[in-house]
């Protein structure tokens, strides 16, 4: 009996589907706009965090050792630095690297050069480069290097210059970028769903409108609630099922087009994104979609229901 009454709604929903081609047609155009919106906002999401994951990509904290700082003494510090468990990687420069990355530097400007080539021995001494997992944890990192661990004590005679202080401002700057950019996104994406949602409410609300009577009559021979209901909700999925197969076809080509366009501005090519990500982008949508077709029959026609 159960199976009965599920393939009569199932049965029903498409009757009504392929009924009202027109409405259904508007439907559909709506659940896709809405869920081309839903996609825009997951690739602007992905756009967002590619840029600033360049931006964190060229933060770091640099420790500078004098020149007659010994390697070995170097490496010590930079194996305890390595076990803290906000720091990501650490990178080190020898001296020679040094030298060589700063003619590579200043290779346009001779007087530079030429006083380097008239001393006698390297100027520059080897650094360490920090990376830390997150833009907030660098501070943690400075304060561990600018304490009083016997670790930094021991390696205080060797060390010239800890940059940290030059790149607050940046690292300040970024973090201020990735909490507002996090915000506003969580904003935007409610506010476009919300939008979504009242849009989808109205368009189908006016398909159910049309079988008002239908509805009426189903009432009067005490047909129940969920056997009335079910069929404009299976119409509501079909909606947003159809809207996504077409949702997920429109951006192939834009994001195809816009590709390599968009590599040399924000370090990431959306078509590749959307290729790899193909799967997980296609189930949020389709979930998206038949959630916001279900949901919206399902309110749109409890008015009738109350009656």
């Amino acid at each position: 009996m159960f199976w009965l009454s599920v393939r009569r709604i199932i049965r029903s929903g498409l009757n009504n589907f392929s009924r009202n081609t027109f409405v259904s047609f508007s439907s559909i155009m709506v659940v896709t706009i809405t869920l081309s919106v839903i996609a825009g906002l997951i690739f602007l999401q992905a756009i967002l965090q590619s840029s600033l994951n360049e931006i964190k990509s060229k933060v770091d904290v640099s420790i500078y050792f004098i020149p007659t700082a010994q390697e070995e003494s170097i490496l010590s510090l930079k194996s305890s630095i390595e076990q803290l468990p906000e720091v990501a990687t650490v990178e080190y420069i020898d001296a020679e690297k040094a030298l060589s990355d700063f003619r590579e530097k200043h290779k346009d400007d001779y007087l530079t050069l030429q006083a380097l080539d008239e001393l006698d021995e390297n100027p520059l001494g080897a650094y360490l480069n920090i990376k830390a997992k997150e833009a907030s944890q660098y501070e943690s990192i400075a304060r561990f290097l600018e304490g009083s661990s016997p670790v930094i004590q021991d390696a205080a005679s060797i060390i010239e210059k800890i940059n940290y202080n030059q790149n607050k401002i940046v690292i300040d700057k970024l973090i201020s970028i990735i909490d507002s950019a996090n915000t506003l996104g969580f904003l935007v994406t409610l506010i476009f769903v919300i939008i979504s949602i009242i849009i989808t409410f109205n368009t189908i609300r006016l398909n159910i409108y049309m079988a008002r009577e239908e509805i009426g009559v189903m009432r009067l021979v005490g047909a129940g609630a969920h056997i009335v209901r079910g069929p404009f909700m299976v119409e509501g999925a079909l909606y947003g099922l159809i809207a996504t197969g077409a949702t997920t076809l429109i951006f192939l080509p834009i994001t195809y087009w816009l590709g390599n366009k968009m590599t040399a501005f924000f370090g990431m090519n959306l078509f590749d994104y959307y290729i790899a990500n193909f799967f997980q982008i296609f189930l949020i949508v389709l979930a998206s979609g038949v959630i916001l077709g279900s949901i919206s029959s399902f309110l749109a026609v409890r008015k009738y229901l109350n009656k």
